[in-house]
């Protein structure tokens, strides 16, 4: 027996093969939608999958201004941040945020998902969200992913 056949091969940066996605997230939940996404950045669907390297799929996200909060979360959920000054504690609510810029709180929900490092900086490079059906990667011809046929 052969035992050379059994190894694990590490994948490099220079073998990864990076696909465009297309996601579509009209009326879909925050929740599900940003893990799935998460999961496209990061490559974990591919069978190759290696934690050190950036495997993940270039995706584009379309109509996220028409996605979804249960409950009560439109005025319940307050993301909090810190100008650095003494008393600069300052909240905004889900609403108030998807108000000033729509595309803001499923950014900021991948990005939560991603790795703290360098690494998940790279890999959220990768994400383009628009709030429309329209974006700007027709020539890369994405192919579009179902999100609720989860991956």
């Amino acid at each position: 027996m052969n035992t050379l056949s059994y190894k694990t091969l590490s994948q490099s940066q220079h073998r990864v093969e990076k696909n465009w996605v297309l996601v579509d997230v009209n009326n879909v939940s925050l929740g599900r939608a940003s893990s799935i996404i998460a999961k496209l950045l990061i490559g974990k669907h591919k069978p190759n999958f290696t934690s050190h390297v950036d495997m993940g799929d270039n995706v584009v996200v379309v109509n996220a201004a028409h996605i979804n909060l249960g409950g009560k979360k439109w005025e319940q959920k307050n993301y909090i941040r810190y100008t650095g000054y003494p008393g600069g504690q300052r909240s905004l609510s889900a609403a108030q945020i998807h108000k000033k810029n729509q595309t803001r709180l499923l950014e900021k929900a991948v990005k939560g998902m991603l790795p703290k490092n360098k690494l998940g900086a790279e890999m959220f490079r990768n994400l383009r969200v628009y709030a429309d059906s329209k974006h700007k990667q027709q020539a890369q011809n994405p192919t579009p992913i179902d999100i609720s046929t989860s991956i």
